[in-house]
């Protein structure tokens, strides 16, 4: 198939009508800058192939704000040697008609044809998908979609097979496909993915299943059945013994007579304890009366006792009184010794004082006067700055546009040189006094001009010459050399000058100006690191500084020199040392004092308890205590002899009758009926349960439900058995269907992979990319490294997406399929290295079909050995032959 011509009114931008023709057979070039209608066209390429004509859901052909506009596509393109026109109008003007050759179709008939030819489907209802593109949409590549390749084959999947089986043979035809598909839905019916049951298969294994549970579960309960008839016998010749013996009446008789024991223990240990709070009580009279007595008789020990400790407090307070003058002058030596080093260390501490402050004095000096000294330079070097800065806004210019002037003033010097190679050349030779008039100007004498637009030559008494240049280029060469001059006039005036070497001047005062900036700004730093305001301000506070400490210099008293002072380090440990032996004079003084008036506190209370003992020895009362209490003691220790006897009596009595085991046989005896009873009465529930259930299971006939589910389980065992026979059967044979199915699949792959080498040769030598059963580029491998096309760059994978079309594109055209290849602003991600390979595929590949590549970069195209076609250079040319007409 190759396009030749392409017609479009009323379409988005081009309201008036805009013709594209004389299009190559091979590669086409075709560009304009943004917005000048490359994608437009590329729609217009797509709506008439792919959008039915009477579809109402292509609003976006129409021109912005024109509600009755009909946009109208006409292409004229051949296949098979025959000419093919297409005409297809939408919205208000809804139409669709095809010539092929001397035969004509309309409507629905000429969109089928249409779809049959190229290979896609139409949308059933609304705008044509991707899904719906098929072959074109393979091969025709939007901008920004070179990547995506794997649903576009997708689409076109069953083209593609259908164009392999024509050249290969009818190794992939559908019979093949519809036994397989057969198999397997058989197959599937039964097994899953994974080889599992399911449906009817899956059902009957869970029957099975279930009925060998339910057989297991009556056996079971047949079984229970008959234990439950062997407990029945043997639990009612229990019971029946136990009703008739009783034991639970003996064990009542037994914890009676075991409690009236327990009882009379209980009276004894009643008497035992009352007995013994008596005798504690009489214990407790004896102690007291024997405190009192003690307490008499201890009278006369403890005036002995008194008087001793007496004397002794009257000699502690005797050697302490002859300590105290000494005590007294140490105190006065220490605080005189005080005086002096404090008196010393004052004087040290103001001489050590003078003295720093009159070193700071002059260190605020120095750094005052250096202070100074920065400052004036720093003032010197904003100067310089602030005079550079001038320097950079009076000549700032941007170096990229200057080299664009440049470069544009060569293209227009070699545009001009080329302009004069093609362009007519007139000479002259005239008599003296002879003239000519070219375009209203006077020629006389000899000379020479080249004319690039058509000129009228003048000649006196003759008439006038119409001067036309010819030359296919000529025109264009003309269009370029006016361009380029505006362009030219247009970035001077842009930039403010009126030659290159005025800007290049421009510039060179530009970057010497920024450089002396540069220096000037680093002298700054070295003496304002941060600015000459933080520079005047640490001048300012040093110099308040320096004030301060000499104000507080002069105010400050001269020391007496005369008499030597020690340095501060000595008065301050003389300092230390008197204050500590000051310290420890003050505390041994205090220390003496306390222990001065505890002594005599001592003696006065020793004195006074003395005084008290004698007076209370000599009282007559006390011998009648004494004898009083002798007689009431002799009477308590005959009552407590008495009583201790009986205690201990009773006390082995109630040992020898042990109430713990009394206890503990009640609480045994207790248990015992209880259990007796609640063991008789468990036999009677558990007779009545059993009793219960014999009867319900009986009637439940669980030997006939068994035989049922035998019965069950062996035709659900056959059934089972034929299905899953089938189920292998049918496994087995898929599994063969399909490894011949995938051998016949690697024969359709050969021819796809053999254009595919072709093409990935030029762009990665030594490289492989393997197809899929799917007809999908898949595991891409270049040496050492293995991996799927989509972990390539994006750059990577635009290119190979572009191949793998073009390989397809071979492929097609082997089968006799029509094989036109749009690309719309591809290849824009790719280096130039990268960019030259693809060139050399895409120059290889227009020698088989025909390649239309729409791009607004043709600067990047333009060794691609073909003419370029300037959209906007069209578009110019039909709205001047409009005009005129």
């Amino acid at each position: 198939m190759k396009l030749h011509r392409m017609r479009v009114e009323q379409l988005r931008q081009f309201r008036k009508p805009f013709v594209l023709d004389n299009l190559q057979p091979g590669l086409n070039l075709i560009h304009g800058p943004n917005e000048s209608g490359k994608s437009t066209l590329v729609r217009a390429i797509r709506a008439a192939f792919f959008e039915r004509y009477r579809s109402t859901a292509v609003d976006d052909l129409r021109p912005w704000g024109d509600s009755a506009a009909a946009p109208t596509i006409e292409l004229d393109f051949e296949h098979q040697d025959k000419p093919w026109r297409l005409t297809k109008s939408f919205l208000q003007r809804k139409r669709c008609d095809l010539t092929i050759g001397t035969d004509s179709y309309s409507e629905d008939d000429a969109e089928e044809k249409l779809s049959e030819l190229m290979g896609y489907q139409y949308p059933k209802r609304g705008i044509s998908k991707a899904e719906h593109w098929g072959i074109p949409g393979l091969l025709w590549v939007e901008q920004g979609t070179g990547q995506d390749l794997e649903q576009s084959v997708e689409h076109a999947g069953d083209h593609l097979k259908s164009a392999l089986n024509s050249l290969v043979g009818e190794v992939a035809s559908s019979g093949g496909d519809d036994v397989i598909e057969a198999v397997r839905a058989q197959r599937d019916s039964l097994l899953t993915g994974t080889g599992k049951p399911r449906g009817d298969y899956l059902q009957l294994d869970k029957d099975r299943i279930q009925h060998e549970q339910d057989i297991a579960e009556l056996n079971d309960r047949i079984t229970k059945y008959q234990e439950q008839v062997d407990r029945l016998g043997k639990l009612s010749q229990d019971f029946d013994r136990v009703e008739a013996e009783r034991p639970w009446d003996d064990a009542r008789r037994q914890l009676e007579q075991t409690r009236e024991r327990h009882r009379q223990v209980v009276q004894l240990e009643q008497q035992q304890n009352q007995e013994k709070a008596t005798l504690a009580q009489l214990q407790q009279n004896q102690r007291l009366l024997q405190q009192n007595r003690d307490h008499l008789e201890s009278v006369s020990k403890q005036l002995a006792a008194r008087k001793a400790e007496l004397d002794k407090a009257e000699q502690a307070l005797s050697l302490a009184e002859q300590q105290t003058p000494a005590l007294t002058k140490g105190l006065g030596e220490a605080k005189a010794a005080y005086e002096t080093a404090e008196k010393h260390l004052k004087l040290a501490r103001l001489l050590e004082t003078r003295g720093r402050l009159e070193q700071d004095v002059q260190r605020l000096e120095q750094r005052k006067q250096t202070l100074t000294q920065n400052l004036t330079k720093a003032r010197e070097y904003q100067q310089q700055v602030d005079q550079a800065r001038q320097q950079v806004r009076e000549n700032r210019i941007d170096a990229d546009q200057v080299k664009q002037l440049k470069k544009t003033e060569h293209q227009l010097a070699e545009e001009t040189i080329r302009s004069r190679t093609i362009a007519t050349r007139l000479s002259w030779q005239l008599e003296p006094g002879a003239s000519l008039t070219l375009n209203q100007k006077l020629l006389q004498g000899q000379g020479e001009q080249q004319l690039l637009e058509e000129s009228s030559l003048t000649i006196p008494g003759v008439g006038t010459l119409a001067i036309t240049p010819g030359g296919g280029e000529l025109a264009s060469t003309r269009r370029r050399l006016t361009g380029l001059q505006q362009a030219f006039d247009e970035q001077s005036k842009a930039l403010g000058v009126d030659s290159v070497e005025q800007a290049e001047n421009r510039l060179a005062a530009f970057d010497s100006a920024r450089r002396a900036l540069t220096h000037a700004e680093e002298l700054l730093k070295t003496v304002a690191p941060d600015s000459i305001d933080q520079l005047v301000a640490e001048h300012r506070e040093v110099e308040g500084e320096l004030q301060a400490a000499t104000h507080q210099l002069q105010a400050m008293a001269r020391p007496d020199k005369t008499s030597p002072v020690p340095a501060v380090v000595e008065a301050e440990a003389a300092f230390t040392s008197a204050s500590q032996v000051l310290d420890k004079a003050e505390v041994d003084e205090r220390r003496h004092q306390a222990e001065l008036l505890t002594r005599k506190q001592a003696r006065d209370s020793a004195k006074a308890e003395w005084q008290r003992l004698a007076d209370e020895e000599q009282n007559p009362e006390r011998q009648q205590q004494l004898k009083q209490l002798s007689a009431d003691l002799t009477d308590i220790e005959r009552q407590t002899t008495r009583l201790q006897a009986s205690v201990d009596q009773r006390e082995r009595d109630i040992r020898d009758a042990r109430p713990d085991l009394l206890r503990q046989d009640i609480e045994r005896y207790q248990n015992t009926i209880n259990n007796l009873l609640q063991t008789q009465e468990a036999r009677g529930r558990e007779l009545r349960d059993i009793k219960v259930r014999l009867e319900a299971w009986g009637a439940e006939g669980l030997e006939e439900q068994l035989n049922e589910q035998q019965a069950e389980l062996e035709q659900c065992s056959r059934r089972y058995q034929e299905l899953h026979r089938r189920a292998q059967a049918l496994d087995l044979l898929l599994t063969l269907l399909t490894e011949k199915r995938q051998a016949l699949t690697r024969r359709l792959q050969a021819p796809l992979q053999k254009h595919l080498n072709h093409y990935l040769s030029v762009l990665f030598p030594q490289a492989k990319l393997e197809v899929d059963e799917h007809l999908r580029p898949g595991t891409f491998t270049r040496g050492a490294e293995l991996g799927q096309m989509a972990e390539l760059s994006f750059g990577a994978r635009e290119q190979m997406g572009l191949i793998s079309r073009l390989a397809y594109a071979d492929l097609l055209l082997e089968a006799g399929r029509p094989t036109l290849v749009i690309l719309d602003d591809t290849l824009v991600h790719s280096d130039q290295d990268r960019l030259e390979d693809m060139k050399r595929i895409l120059f290889d590949a227009a020698s088989r079909h025909q390649i239309l590549l729409f791009t607004c970069h043709p600067e990047k195209w333009q060794d691609l050995g073909v003419p370029p076609v300037d959209i906007q250079a069209l578009k110019e040319g039909a709205g001047g032959a409009a005009a005129l007409t």
